[in-house]
C-alpha cells in the first residue's frame, strides 16, 4: 500500500508546488524596467543588409540586416515591424526570409521596438526530452516512471522552494541541506522501496553531501570565496540589494547540488552491495561485510571521483582554455577565484563520495545486525 501512496504523494506536491509558489513567491521577483514581451516571430522580408565574414568564426557573419517580420502571437499578432538586426561577436544570429525566431517587443513613451532576441531552439529541446522519458522508460518500465517522478520532484523542489527561500533571505546551508534531504528520501524511497538497503543508502547520502559541503563552505571562507564568484555570480550582485539574497552561502548550495547524484549513486551501489553480499552468505561477521564493502567501494570511488571531476572540468572547459591561450603561468592562474572554486567544488565532492563509502557500509551491517544476529 505504501508503494502506491507514496508515488501519489510525491504528484499532489508537484502540482501543489507548482501552482502556489508562483503565487506566493511574485513579490521576490524583480520588476522589468521596461514592458516587453517575448514573443515568436517570422521574417518576411530580408529589406538590405551589410555584412562581412566573421573573422574568427567559420560560416558566421558581422554587420547589420534590416528585416520586415510578422508578430505570430501576443498583443501584436500579425502586426508587420520593421527590425534593425545586429550581428555582433556575442549576438550572432543571421536572418533568411522564412526564418521564425523569438522577438523582443518592448513598449517604452508610446513607441514600440521589436529586435530579434534568438532562434527557437523549444522544439528541439521537447523532442530530446521525448526521447530521453521514452528511453527511460523503455528500459526501466514501471522504476523507469518513478525515476521520472523522482527526477521531476528535485526539479520542482530546487525551482519552487528553494529558489524563492534564498531570494527571501532563508539561510543557504540550512535551507539547502534541509530540502537535499528531503530531496534524498523522497528519491530513494520511490525508487528503492521501504526496505533496510534503501534507509542506508539515505543515510549515507546525507552524511556525504552534508560533508561534501561543509568541506566547501570551510575552504571557501579561508580562501575568502563567495558565491560572487561563481559563474554569473558578479551579476546577482546587481540584484542582491533589491532582496534579502545571502549570496556568501551560494557555494555551499552549489557544491551540494552538484555532487547530490553522484553520492546518491555510491551510496545506494554500497548498500545494495552489502545487502546482497549477506543475503548469499549470512556467515559473515560485521567486519568482513566491512571489508567487503570498501574492496567494492574502492572501485566505485575511483570512477565515481573521476566522473565528478570530469563534470567540472567540462564545466570549466572555456576558462582552462583561457589559461592555456593566454598562456598564463601557475602562480598567475592558480589564484583565481574562478579556479579555486572549481578546484574546492570537484575536491569536497570527491571527498564526500569517499566518506560515503564507510558511512553507508556502517549503517548498512548496523541494520542487517540490528535483530541480534550477531
Amino acid at each position: 500500500m505504501k508503494r502506491i501512496i507514496l508515488p501519489i504523494l510525491v504528484v499532489i506536491s508537484i502540482f501543489i508546488m507548482a501552482i502556489y509558489s508562483p503565487k506566493l513567491s511574485i513579490d521576490l521577483k524583480g520588476k522589468t524596467k521596461f514592458p516587453q514581451e517575448f514573443v515568436q516571430g517570422e521574417v518576411t522580408k530580408v529589406i538590405d543588409e551589410e555584412l562581412m565574414k566573421d573573422p574568427v568564426i567559420k560560416g558566421k557573419f558581422r554587420g547589420g540586416q534590416n528585416l520586415e517580420v510578422k508578430i505570430l502571437e501576443g498583443k501584436y499578432k500579425d502586426k508587420t515591424f520593421k527590425v534593425y538586426n545586429s550581428l555582433s561577436a556575442l549576438h550572432n544570429v543571421y536572418a533568411d526570409v522564412g526564418l521564425k525566431a523569438i522577438f523582443t517587443v518592448r513598449e517604452e513613451k508610446e513607441k514600440t521596438t521589436v529586435w530579434l532576441y534568438n532562434l527557437k531552439r523549444d522544439r528541439a529541446i521537447y523532442l530530446l526530452g521525448t526521447i530521453f522519458i521514452g528511453a527511460v522508460l523503455i528500459l526501466g518500465k514501471m522504476k523507469g516512471v518513478k525515476s521520472l517522478l523522482a527526477l521531476v520532484f528535485t526539479g520542482s523542489m530546487i525551482i519552487y522552494v528553494l529558489l524563492p527561500l534564498l531570494f527571501k533571505g532563508a539561510d543557504p546551508v540550512s535551507t539547502s541541506i534541509l530540502l537535499s534531504s528531503i530531496i534524498i528520501v523522497v528519491s530513494f524511497l520511490l525508487i528503492g522501496g521501504y526496505d533496510r538497503k534503501t534507509y542506508s543508502a539515505i543515510i549515507g547520502t546525507i552524511s556525504g553531501i552534508t560533508i561534501a559541503g561543509l568541506i566547501s563552505y570551510g575552504f571557501g571562507k579561508i580562501m575568502s570565496l563567495s558565491g560572487l564568484n561563481l559563474s554569473e555570480g558578479q551579476q546577482l550582485l546587481y540584484i542582491t540589494k533589491d532582496f534579502k539574497l545571502q549570496i556568501e552561502g551560494l557555494l555551499f548550495v552549489s557544491i551540494l547540488i552538484a555532487s547530490l547524484g553522484a553520492v546518491m549513486d555510491v551510496a545506494m551501489s554500497i548498500s545494495s552491495s552489502v545487502n546482497e553480499i549477506h543475503q548469499h552468505k549470512k556467515s559473515l561477521t560485521s567486519k568482513e561485510l566491512f571489508h567487503s564493502a570498501m574492496v567494492i567501494g574502492k572501485d566505485i570511488v575511483g570512477t565515481m571521483i573521476n566522473t565528478l571531476i570530469l563534470a567540472f572540468a567540462g564545466g570549466s572547459l572555456p576558462l582552462m582554455m583561457m589559461i592555456w591561450g593566454y598562456g598564463m603561468v601557475y602562480q598567475q592562474f592558480i589564484n583565481i577565484p574562478a579556479i579555486a572554486i572549481e578546484i574546492v567544488n570537484a575536491l569536497a565532492g570527491s571527498i564526500g563520495i569517499i566518506a560515503t563509502v564507510p558511512i553507508t557500509a556502517v549503517v548498512s551491517i548496523l541494520l542487517i545486525k540490528r535483530k541480534g544476529e550477531e
